[in-house]
């Protein structure tokens, strides 16, 4: 009779835990910087048939302006834009002082090894080459989410463990 107890707590957890991703994902704001006007306009329409909320910026500079202004959980770059970089943009993000993770993906056709490194030293957490395939970025995004995820679950973990030291 126990065992039945625990087994219906745990189904409990597991629809808990299904209901928060949901949620996180739902609540999830994309900004994407592009300034090719059709791939922006395609990473938007593919982002938001997929339940993110975007926003959709054509240059370093005014993604910058808009990170900062925002909270945004994944970035979406190209690597060569007009007057701030895609590199530079992850630059400064890592930088910024924010206390939830912004997960950075690199979009370019720049293909080579070192520009692959480059981007990576920048700060940034994957990378897709250009031109992408939507399924290829879905399946990226779903790795975002997941690490998203528990960044935040490990953040209330120590919150937990704080008051629970705090309390003792």
């Amino acid at each position: 009779m126990q065992s039945a107890a625990m087994a219906q707590k745990s189904n409990r957890a597991i629809v808990a835990f299904r209901r928060k991703i949901v949620i996180v994902i739902w609540l999830m704001k994309v900004l994407i910087a592009e300034d090719d006007r059709d791939s922006r306009e395609l990473l938007s329409w593919i982002l938001e048939k997929l339940g993110y909320q975007v926003i959709a910026t054509s240059n370093g500079r005014e993604a910058w302006d808009a990170y900062r202004k925002g909270r945004f959980r994944i970035v979406i770059s190209d690597v060569l834009m007009p007057e701030v970089d895609g590199l530079e943009l992850c630059r400064k993000i890592r930088l910024h002082k924010q206390s939830k993770y912004t997960y950075i993906i690199i979009i370019t056709a720049l293909i080579g090894k070192k520009d692959y490194l480059e981007g990576m030293e920048a700060g940034a957490d994957d990378f897709v080459s250009k031109p992408f395939d939507p399924d290829e970025l879905k399946a990226r995004l779903r790795v975002a989410e997941r690490i998203i995820s528990f960044q935040e679950q490990a953040v209330a973990a120590e919150q937990q463990t704080a008051k629970n030291v705090g309390t003792a």
